[in-house]
């Protein structure tokens, strides 16, 4: 899969999209056929025990996007760029998302859209970068806007569309709208031709992303617009549960699980 095959989706066919932040879990997502895989920064909440996106490192994200790239065969690989990796200067911009196709495998990054963001975009696809834009809540930016649904009202709204439009001039191949009602992510949609990725902005998008730990119950919950349709946390507890009992009652290890050397016998 590559970023024109997405781009080529658009009011054709539903695009799937996963986040997957380790190898054994990119495999999945890939084998079920999901279109794009998103090493997201939610790796800081959903991994490494972090509050929030913020703390996530360039160093984090390459490596956790080269694990997910070594796995992925046929999905399109999408590093999303941590907080602050990009917006000050055009020139680090460009380099640390470069690193993320030559060093870490990544086929396309994800950046956090504002109007700083156009300007890059049109650099990194004049240079074979793919560039997803994102609009609505942006996370990276919780400490200005709070995590709450974006484009509630009228100005709001005029300036998402505004910046969706820019950022499809600007070269974007596809556009996360997060946390946005559903009428404005369909009158987006409408307006672009390139497709629109949802999450919590109803379902007249061309696709759709959520969170794989939410998707697979492995999280203690779920965010409102979102769903699970597994109980992964469960299946642990019950593991972890079981494996100690065992342990606790000497139940484990058993015959089968030990091995014998009848040399030996002598030497005790």
């Amino acid at each position: 899969m590559r970023a024109k095959d997405i781009r080529a989706k658009a009011g054709v066919e539903p695009v799937t999209m996963l986040t997957a932040y380790d190898a054994p879990t990119a495999e999945v997502v890939d084998e079920a056929g999901v279109d794009m895989i998103l090493v997201g920064d939610s790796v800081g909440n959903t991994q490494l025990g972090y509050d929030s996106t913020l703390p996530v490192t360039l160093d984090e994200t390459a490596s956790h996007t080269a694990a997910v790239a070594r796995a992925t065969e046929n999905a399109l690989v999408v590093a999303d760029m941590p907080f602050l990796s990009y917006g000050a200067s055009l020139e680090t911009g460009v380099e640390n998302c470069g690193r993320m196709l030559k060093e870490a495998g990544a086929d396309a990054v994800k950046l956090e859209c504002g109007p700083h963001t156009v300007e890059l975009t049109d650099r990194l696809t004049d240079l074979g970068v793919p560039v997803q834009a994102h609009l609505g809540l942006t996370p990276q930016h919780e400490n200005e806007t709070g995590l709450f649904r974006q484009g509630t009202d009228g100005e709001a709204a005029r300036e998402i569309a505004d910046l969706a439009a820019a950022h499809e001039e600007a070269g974007a191949f596809s556009l996360v709208l997060e946390h946005v009602p559903a009428n404005l992510a369909a009158a987006v949609t409408d307006d672009l031709e390139i497709p629109t990725i949802g999450i919590g902005a109803g379902p007249d998008c061309d696709g759709q992303v959520l969170v794989v730990d939410e998707v697979l119950g492995r999280s203690t919950g779920t965010a409102p617009f979102s769903k699970s349709w597994g109980d992964v946390r469960g299946e642990m507890e019950r593991a972890v549960a079981g494996y100690k009992d065992d342990v606790e009652s000497g139940d484990f290890p058993a015959a089968e699980h030990s091995h014998y050397e009848e040399r030996l016998d002598d030497v005790y």
